[in-house]
């Protein structure tokens, strides 16, 4: 019953969090809001089982997204508000509305098949190894964190040559 509840709180802060980033004018702000957004989805994932996923979520989404996008925004000038608003506001409106109606009808009349039974240990030591085992993807993991690295170096230096 506890992990009921902590799943439907949780979804309630990332669907709260997601309609802030959407609404939220100041753009700071609004990436502060993404990041409590993926932090639930995290949380979502802990309670349904899936640590691998949520451990995933929390190191590549709140770790380097995000982070890269607040970065990204204290280093730009001037940069306060968020787009404007325009004259596609409505037609989205009705697009987004028949997109969810879509949705929520595919949802409702699949039958989903349910298990009862828990996983039977952690799947995060199974996956940490094939990942990062002898035949893993451990240095193409190292190169990509190298090329962000060397990506928010350069848009610090780029900065810098303009003042």
């Amino acid at each position: 019953m506890g992990l009921q509840i902590a799943f439907w709180m949780l979804s309630a802060a990332a669907v709260i969090a997601a309609a802030g980033v959407v609404w939220q004018k100041n753009l700071f702000r609004a990436a502060l809001l993404l990041v409590v957004c993926f932090l639930a989805t995290a949380g979502i994932f802990v309670t349904l089982s899936a640590d691998f996923l949520a451990a995933a979520q929390v190191i590549i989404n709140v770790g380097a997204v995000a982070i890269l996008i607040i970065m990204s925004i204290m280093l730009t000038r001037e940069v306060t508000r968020g787009s404007p608003a325009n004259r596609l506001g409505v037609p989205a409106f009705f697009l987004t509305g028949i997109v969810a109606a879509a949705i929520i009808f595919a949802v409702f009349k699949t039958s989903w098949p349910l298990s009862g039974d828990l996983p039977a240990e952690p799947t995060s030591s199974a996956l940490a190894h094939l990942l990062l085992g002898a035949e893993g993807f451990e240095l193409v993991i190292q190169m990509g964190a190298l090329l962000l690295l060397a990506t928010i170096i350069g848009a610090i230096v780029l900065l810098k040559e303009n003042k």
